[in-house]
């Protein structure tokens, strides 16, 4: 087993946390006005849920990073700028939801979303097996995610 760069895996961590931090940014001062006043499907989770849920996946989408990272190949370029894309648009989603109040207009952003993070395992595979599967529960989150986006559109 490879040795831990303890420096380039905070690192990797921090980048994904800081994704969630700018998105918490417009979440934060939206949910308690503007969210709570929407209609939400009975399967909606409690607003407490979504803070562990989302700390946990940007934590494995920082170690899938890391592992990316330290692998020698030279070919991974892509890779990386498919993940730093779906990161950006990750952030661009709460933006979009809490920021602009425009859920219809982030349920188009969340499907992108989906389909790069699937394009993210996809290449992350060609280069570390666990990398790629560490993205996984993020990608089964942000279908669920995508699921809820459309029916607060529908319901409100």
């Amino acid at each position: 087993m490879a040795k831990i760069i303890w420096g380039k895996l905070v690192l990797a961590i921090a980048l994904c946390q800081l994704a969630g931090i700018v998105g918490s940014v417009f979440t934060f001062q939206a949910i308690p006005t503007w969210y709570a006043t929407l209609n939400k499907p009975f399967f909606s989770p409690p607003n407490w849920v979504f803070g562990p849920v989302w700390t946990a996946l940007y934590t494995l989408m920082g170690v899938s990073l890391y592992l990316i990272w330290t692998n020698k190949s030279k070919l991974k370029k892509e890779a990386l700028s498919v993940f730093y894309a779906q990161l950006i648009i990750n952030s661009l989603w709460s933006m979009l939801f809490f920021g602009l109040k425009n859920p219809a207009l982030a349920f188009i952003v969340i499907l992108l979303l989906w389909v790069l993070i699937a394009a993210t395992i996809v290449k992350f595979y060609k280069f570390s097996k666990l990398a790629s599967y560490l993205l996984i529960p993020y990608l089964l989150w942000v279908g669920f995610a995508s699921v809820l986006n459309l029916a607060i559109v529908l319901l409100n």
